[in-house]
């Protein structure tokens, strides 16, 4: 016999709740077509420019375009920088507003709350996903070995990332100026470390060595794996996994960090 309050009932609600937030949450940024424009518009228009950047660039004989080369690792990190940046500002305008408290009163726990707020904007990364990538392929003509679908798949798994720990870092911030100063704390850091500028066997041993605990660096491996292989490797596998432990560890601190009252 089941009790009231257990079995599927009670799982349910939790459930249906999460869902609420998340729709909540993409009605919101519905109204901002700013926000939409950035998500989903700039990093299409950035891939575009970075293609004529390159467009009569010479590359030696056997090598890859240098499109190619850059475009491939630049379509993990725009989703991974542009998510960063809207997940954390939009979190803390939450908080400000006291959404966040009323939202606290409710059945929802910390981790399910913030679980509905990465549903909804893992939601809007996979939309900014599919535009850059396929842009970047079928109009750009980025050339790699392996699965576009592959791409998809990292490309998104970058733009949650970003997500988690836009989270994170919200939960640290008073002001949307606040909120902007980590991304020289917590993204640039990882851009010149994961491979874009100097491959990471060529840097200093101190470095390479900071580099393997940045989330991004694992990223940024993937997709090269694409690039160069005809199928999947498994450094490639390990490489998402890591990358999705990260999100799950990034989502697990910004509940622990969510306060119940706003600021």
């Amino acid at each position: 016999m089941i009790t009231a309050g257990t079995g599927p009932a009670r799982t349910a609600r939790p459930l249906k709740l999460l869902v609420a937030t998340a729709v909540r949450v993409l009605r919101q940024l519905r109204h901002d077509p700013r926000t939409i424009g950035l998500i989903l518009a700039i990093p299409v228009v950035l891939m575009a420019l970075l293609y004529f950047m390159f467009q009569e660039v010479p590359h030696p004989p056997g090598q890859p375009d240098s499109f190619d080369r850059v475009g491939i690792v630049m379509l993990g990190i725009l989703p991974f920088t542009t998510m960063f940046l809207i997940t954390s500002i939009a979190m803390l305008r939450e908080r400000k507003s006291g959404t966040l408290e009323r939202l606290l009163t409710t059945p929802l726990n910390r981790l399910e709350l913030l679980g509905g707020y990465g549903l909804a904007f893992s939601a809007v990364a996979a939309v900014q996903a599919i535009l850059a990538v396929g842009t970047s392929y079928w109009l750009l003509g980025l050339e790699l070995a392996g699965s576009i679908w592959w791409v998809f798949v990292i490309a998104m798994l970058d733009a949650m990332l970003g997500v988690g720990l836009g989270l994170l870092c919200s939960a640290f911030a008073q002001t949307e100026f606040q909120a902007v100063q980590f991304l020289p704390i917590v993204v640039i850091p990882q851009l010149f470390l994961c491979g874009l500028f100097v491959a990471r066997d060529d840097l200093p041993g101190w470095m390479n060595v900071l580099s393997d605990f940045m989330p991004l660096t694992y990223a940024v491996q993937a997709l090269q794996q694409v690039a160069a292989h005809t199928s999947a490797t498994g450094l490639m596998w390990r490489d998402m996994g890591i990358v999705a432990a990260c999100i799950v560890v990034a989502l697990a601190l910004a509940a622990g960090t969510l306060s119940r009252r706003s600021p």
